[in-house]
């Protein structure tokens, strides 16, 4: 009965019986944010057990820093924050990662946008352009797959991994050169 009525307060009564301890309350956030934080912790790790890992410590995270969360930033933007975070300390104890498949991460383009050459041509690609960007520093990777595949703006990118707008400007300028850079060869006909 109890969880009955939590799924239907509004989210910022939920955020409030959060940060007062009510685990219901933050059960039902976890319930409506655990996508887009797996999402993210898998675009970030590259690995879909290593970002589960991730994604139910920024949860923890999240439940331990509540009552002191502020509400300056959406509830999904802190949950962002925490993510990121979450995602680095656990790449930094990682020694080796496996890497799922770049099409896991990014949706297939739609048949009618695409012709048969191309959409094949763009399916080919994918391994070399995963294998490019395995190749990107993490922070470097971090910002070209928040601005490229999320469609961040600078803004959100420098709020989120706590920079400057500036790095993260450069850093998106160096990740997409250095993929042009890797992925020159492929582009002119080389396998």
């Amino acid at each position: 009965m109890e969880r009955e009525r939590v799924e239907q307060l509004q989210p910022q009564d939920l955020i409030e019986k959060a940060k007062l301890g009510d685990r219901d309350a933050f059960g039902e956030l976890v319930a409506q944010h655990q996508h887009e934080v797996f999402t993210l912790a898998v675009r970030l790790v590259r690995d879909r057990d290593l970002a589960a890992d991730v994604s139910q410590d920024a949860f923890i995270r999240a439940w331990r820093a509540m009552p002191k969360f502020r509400g300056d930033a959406k509830f999904s933007t802190w949950m962002h924050r925490i993510t990121v975070n979450t995602a680095w300390t656990h790449r930094a104890k990682q020694k080796r990662m496996r890497l799922d498949p770049l099409e896991s991460m990014i949706s297939e383009p739609q048949a009618s946008t695409l012709d048969p050459v191309r959409a094949g041509e763009a399916a080919s690609a994918l391994p070399k352009i995963e294998e490019a960007l395995m190749q990107l520093s993490g922070s470097i990777r971090a910002v070209v797959v928040l601005k490229d595949v999320y469609g961040w703006s600078h803004s959100e990118i420098a709020d989120h991994l706590e920079i400057s707008v500036t790095a993260a400007k450069v850093r998106l300028h160096r990740g997409r050169k250095e993929l042009r850079n890797l992925l020159d060869g492929y582009q002119d006909g080389a396998p």
